[in-house]
């Protein structure tokens, strides 16, 4: 299986996983907390500024792993603008904001740290389903949507080379 985790080694890599999940729970709620575009674009330059620690390969990295998000973040805006809600400026940075530091999190953390934290995490609900099962399917989640992401993108090219026709 190949893995998220990237190559650059950067500070963030020596931390426990325990520790970088629990932050990521932290601020990831206190984004929730914050309702104002301002409070919330200043939340934005810690995640910005944890990628840059990791210098220009590693923040474009950090960027291509985004760029999935692109769509979403274009409907969300097209909805609020249209709806002329200014609340989705609030919406849009919050969104960007835990993706990118769960993104981080995710290129600077092994599966296998992760899966041992799930396990731990999942240990109450023995008697209902196996930590092992559990921590396994959160994993390959984390692994497999990337990779499926970039398979729909191979399979709608392949469509766009054999027909005139728009995918569908």
């Amino acid at each position: 299986m190949l893995t998220l985790t990237s190559p650059i080694e950067t500070a963030a890599h020596r931390l426990p996983a325990s520790v970088k999940l629990a932050a990521l729970a932290l601020f990831t709620a206190s984004l929730f907390a914050l309702k104002s575009p301002t409070s919330l674009a200043l939340a934005a330059l810690i995640p910005a500024g944890l990628i840059a620690s990791g210098g220009a390969s590693f923040a474009r990295e950090s960027a291509r792993m985004l760029r999935p998000l692109l769509p979403i973040i274009l409907i969300i805006a097209l909805w609020h603008l249209i709806l002329r809600d200014p609340s989705g400026v609030a919406i849009l940075l919050r969104l960007i904001t835990a993706v990118a530091a769960a993104n981080f999190v995710t290129m600077t953390t092994r599966l296998a740290d992760m899966i041992t934290v799930f396990e731990r995490l999942a240990r109450p609900l023995r008697p209902i389903l196996p930590p092992k099962t559990l921590a396994l399917a959160i994993a390959l989640t984390i692994r497999f949507v990337p990779t499926l992401m970039t398979r729909a993108e191979q399979i709608r090219q392949s469509w766009r080379a054999r027909s005139p026709r728009r995918p569908g």
